[in-house]
Formats: structure tokens, sequence, C-alpha cells
């Protein structure tokens, strides 16, 4: 049996993952545990309509059999299990489960609209693909919902539903990470401990922003979570979490997560790009970058058509990258579309070729007087104020800039990082 749960969270408080721990109690009442990690799942990080993170949850449950491995506790220990799925009672369970939302979500928040979504059959893939990187209407999910025979319920206008519906529907097939979530009151961790940690757990990332003496992995919010560290190996986040050592913990969980898999994003050209997608997008420099007001850059980027493609003020010293690029350089453009007015929001870029850029250092020296000829116009050559003696283009002294950039890539820091956006950490064969 599959659970799904969405947009229980507001920007004042809550988590949708932490609401994990309470379905789990109310499904000790129905003799159910987990039967495979519980799954976070990041959905479009540009529908402007989005909770605080984004973010719905999973749950394959079913009457165990088997304890496997410890993947939380919680009061108790908390073990993924071989399980069956028969003999349960599936509206009972939705029923019990509605009530936990009921208590615990953040119904009196304007933006908050909480899902549940409780089935045997798994939504298609297809579903989440399209809700990951596109908009998706809750008449379709509704019709999906209907189509598997799913029992679910939408609080308020019920928007949560479309999140929960395909948390269930996704499958790691091509990639996936895992996040372990450390739940409290109050807890603290020095900056020391936590660099220690990222030293010595290679394969977990964005832990600190060390450009920016920034500390990642816990929030800035109000809400339940203590902390937060992501990495490909499940073993290696339960070391991290020993290390961390937060005496404060009240209950923590090991998800399986769709985070750092650049899943939301797109290849395609400037003319087929809608907004609220992400993209990739390969084509030419246009114009120089500009600065805007509040520190911003802006450049234009064409392949047989044209777009503005916008690198932030949070995104730090990754601005001296977008700085640097001049018209011709061929590079890719990863990142979110802004609807108005229709920009690419950067979250990283390739560099494929740089363009040669020459410079004129000086004006040509008269032969006679040997003193600097002025220019008569573009293109027309030059003349000694003097002699009267003209000479070409071709004599002036003319050097080759030296570019700061290489034909790599290049991300925006840790501090300004999506929670989808794969990290160069864990991209292969990089150019």
């Amino acid at each position: 049996m599959w659970i799904g749960v969405d947009d229980t969270d507001s920007r004042k408080g809550m988590c949708t993952t932490y609401l994990v721990g309470d379905i789990l109690k109310e499904l000790w009442n129905y003799g159910l545990e987990l039967t495979g990690y519980p799954r976070l799942i990041r959905l479009n990080p540009n529908i402007p309509w989005k909770t605080r993170g984004n973010g719905a949850v999973a749950l394959e449950v079913g009457i165990p059999n088997k304890k496997l491995e410890k993947i939380g506790w919680m009061e108790k220990n908390i073990y993924r299990c071989t399980a069956k799925s028969d003999s349960i009672d599936f509206e009972k369970v939705t029923e019990g489960l509605k009530g936990v939302i009921q208590e615990n979500a953040e119904l009196d928040a304007e933006g908050t609209n909480p899902g549940l979504v409780v089935t045997q059959k798994k939504p298609p893939y297809g579903v989440y693909a399209k809700t990951v990187k596109e908009i998706v209407t809750l008449k379709e999910t509704r019709e999906i919902l209907d189509m598997v025979g799913a029992h679910s319920f939408g609080f308020k206008n019920g928007r949560g539903l479309i999140g929960a519906t395909a948390a269930v529907a996704w499958r790691p097939y091509t990639d996936k990470t895992y996040e372990l979530l450390a739940y409290g009151k109050n807890g603290k961790i020095s900056r020391e401990t936590i660099i220690r940690m990222d030293s010595c757990c290679p394969s977990t990332f964005d832990n600190y922003d060390y450009e920016n003496r920034h500390i990642q992995i816990m929030p800035h919010a109000p809400g339940p979570v203590i902390y937060g560290v992501r990495g490909d190996n499940e073993k290696e986040l339960k070391k991290a979490m020993h290390m961390l050592h937060v005496p404060e913990v009240q209950r923590w969980f090991l998800f399986e997560t769709n985070q750092g898999t650049d899943d939301h994003l797109q290849k395609k050209k400037i003319g087929d790009i809608h907004p609220y997608e992400s993209v990739s997008v390969t084509g030419y420099v246009a114009s120089l970058p500009q600065t805007i007001t509040g520190g911003h850059l802006i450049f234009s980027l064409e392949d047989t058509e044209k777009i503005d493609c916008a690198c932030y003020e949070p995104t730090k010293k990754f601005r001296n990258v977008i700085r640097s690029l001049y018209p011709g350089d061929k590079i890719t453009v990863y990142g979110g579309i802004r609807k108005h007015p229709i920009t690419l929001n950067i979250e990283k870029i390739q560099i494929h070729e740089l363009v040669t850029i020459h410079s004129k250092v000086a004006n040509p020296l008269c032969p006679l007087c040997k003193r600097h000829m002025k220019s008569i116009g573009k293109n027309d050559g030059y003349r000694c104020r003097r002699c009267g003696i003209k000479t070409g283009e071709e004599k002036a002294k003319i050097v080759k800039i030296k570019r700061k950039l290489r034909p790599i890539f290049y991300e925006v820091p840790v501090v300004a990082r999506r929670h989808l956006a794969k990290p160069l950490k864990r991209m292969q064969n990089l150019s």
C-alpha cells in the first residue's frame, strides 16, 4: 500500500517530512510498517503557489514479516521491513490519516492545501515526470487517482493532491539520493563540527558553503527540523549523524529522494520554452552581461531566438563567472523560467567554446616624429597630427586578452542552490 502526502507546511512552520512520524504512529494502530525508505520528493521549483520546501512525501507500507535495517527512530527504532499488503482496510486507514493531517497541518495558513493519497496501485511514472517539470492541474490529478482506484482526500482547495500523487508515482529509474533528517527543539551544531563531518563523509553534499561561510544543513526558518544531511550513501549518512551528535534530536528518518538529480530539467530550444519550466539551453552569448539594480546580472542568450538570462545577487561570486562571458561564447545554461518578464534564472552553466578577444592597447607611432597618431574614424586608419602621414588599422598595437574562464561547468554556490539541482560533485564525465 502506498501513501502520499503534500502541502501540510507553511512559511511560518511545520514540515511535511516531520508528519511521517505522526503517520507511522497512526499506521501502527493497524499493524502496518514501512516496507521501504520513506520518500521525499521535491516538485517543480518554479510553481508560484508552492509551499516553503515544495516537497511531498510517500510511504510504502504493509503488514510486516521481517525487519531489515534501521532507517529511523521515534520513541522506538524504525525499520524497513519485508511485508504483505493484503487484509488492509484502505478506507479505515484513509480516515485515520485524514485525522493526522487535520491535527498537524498548517490549515490556518492561506496557501496550505493538504492532499492525502492512499492506493494499492502506483500511478504511472509520467505523472511524477510531468509534475516535476511542468504545470499539472487538479483535474488531471483526480482523473489519475480514479484510474488507479486510489482513496484520496484534499483539504481546502485540495491542491496538495497533485504533489502527493506525484510522490507516489516517483520511481528512482535513473538517479536518486538520500537525506537524513533530524527533528527536535533548539538543537545547535558548531561550524567546526559540520566542517569535520563534511570532510569525513565524502559522499555527502551541500553541507557547508566554504566560500560564503554558510551552514546549509540547518534550516533558517521556523519548523521542527534541526538538520538535514544529503548524500549518495545511506550508511555514510548514519555516520554523519553520529558525528554531528545532537542530544536534542527527538526523531530522525532516512529518506530516499530525488534531490540533487536534475530531474526537473528539460533540454530545449529557446523557442520551445514555457514559463515555470526548468530547462537546459545551448546557444551563444548575444550581449555583454549588464549589472542592474540590486546587483543582479542580465545577458542575452541566442540559438535561433533570444532569451534573457539572469544571475541574481544571492549567487555571490558566481556572478564573476557571468561577468566574464563575452558575445560569441558557446554555453549551455541550466535553470528555471520566470514568467514576467520571461527570463532564464541560472542554476549552472557549461562553457563549450570561448571566443578569442583582442584589444587595442595603443595607436601606431608616426614613423617620422615617433608620436602616437590619431584615429581618423572607425576602420579609416590613423593620421599624424604633426606630419599628416596616414596609416591603416593594422598598424595599431593589438593584444590578445587572456580569458578567465575555461570550458568546464560552473555552478551557483551552496547557499543559492536549489533542492533539485545536481551539484557538480555528483556529475560525472565533466568536460
